[in-house]
């Protein structure tokens, strides 16, 4: 196939790229290159895709309207995987614009794409934020998610409707996935994972939110990678027992469907940093903080959904996935 993946110097998107590469499709990978974080590490994953013959970069940003309605014309795909996206929770208390530039316009430009270049399927990703302060464990695709608590989870939820919307109105097969905290080799600086291994490594103390009792549905990027590609190769269709008297948020009469992936085994924030210690050799300094504005004290997946869909469930646990995570850590920043 030739799909085009956005956010391709992300970290979820260099490792679907590599996965798309290494299996034969024709992947072209767009990303703007922002400096939301560090921009040489984005230039170091794109470094991994670039010198092979099936993959071609576009350095774009989604919400460039006439960039992307040219791209779609000219490129032919087959398939599309939109990853690229304004991420966090915390910062879009700050700067909650970026997140409507990029989440919204820029989503709105992906599926006047899709729909005018004739794509077969379209995959994005939503976030597991969009069930906001939901209590009922675990999280479920069939429950309403009408109660975001940050900006990021309200465009997340907006990105759905609006899919939504394109495969009610086009037959456009449209599949969003709601990850689970993901982790792993070459990912985010402001994910906890990544802060908490370099402060302990320079002897910093970390910030513990929620003093240490949030709980998390850490789910490793291999295992994320493995859903995206099943999904990709079996679009939505609609759901021949949805019912209009009765509507399931998770399905639809029109080819449109969202799923939870997440690792379903949620992990106190204070045994995820044992794990880091383990793996570090080293102690953390705790600096026990409350609850933040914006983020939630549990998340946990169901995945009954995906498995019927594709058969597949992660399962990667939190100390192996860390380890492989400090493994990297070391060897890319020589500590």
């Amino acid at each position: 196939m030739k799909v085009l993946l956005t956010g391709a110097a992300g970290f979820i998107g260099m490792t679907t790229t590599l996965r798309l590469l290494a299996r034969g499709d024709e992947v072209v990978g767009l990303d703007n290159l922002n400096d939301y974080y560090e921009v040489s590490l984005k230039q170091a994953r794109l470094a991994r895709l670039t010198p092979h013959p099936n993959f071609r970069f576009v350095h774009m940003d989604v919400a460039d309207r006439p960039g992307m309605a040219q791209l779609f014309e000219t490129g032919g795909f087959d398939r599309v995987i939109h990853l690229a996206a304004q991420a966090g929770v915390r910062y879009s208390l700050k700067n909650p614009h970026a997140y409507i530039d990029s989440n919204i316009v820029g989503f709105m430009n992906v599926l006047e794409g899709c729909r005018h270049g004739g794509v077969q399927h379209l995959v994005y990703a939503s976030s597991s934020s969009v069930y906001g302060g939901h209590t009922q464990m675990p999280f479920s695709e069939h429950a309403s998610v009408d109660h975001p608590v940050s900006m990021y989870a309200a465009t997340k939820k907006a990105n759905e409707l609006m899919a939504h919307t394109y495969s009610h109105l086009f037959r456009l097969p449209t599949t969003g996935l709601r990850f689970f905290t993901v982790y792993g080799p070459w990912g985010r600086p402001d994910m906890a994972l990544f802060l908490f291994t370099k402060a302990i490594l320079e002897g910093r103390p970390i910030d513990v939110f929620n003093h240490g009792r949030m709980q998390r549905d850490f789910t490793y990027v291999d295992d994320i990678v493995e859903g995206v590609i099943r999904v990709l190769d079996r679009p939505a269709e609609p759901d021949p027992a949805y019912r209009s008297d009765q509507p399931d948020p998770g399905t639809s009469n029109a080819p449109f469907r969202v799923f939870n992936i997440g690792n379903h085994d949620p992990v106190q924030l204070l045994d995820y940093i044992g794990c880091i210690e383990e793996a570090l050799g080293r102690k953390a300094e705790k600096n026990l903080l409350p609850l933040q504005d914006g983020d939630v004290p549990a998340t946990y997946a169901d995945v009954d959904a995906l498995r019927d869909w594709v058969g597949f469930t992660p399962a990667t646990d939190v100390r192996t996935g860390i380890q492989r995570f400090v493994a990297w850590y070391r060897e890319y920043y020589e500590v």
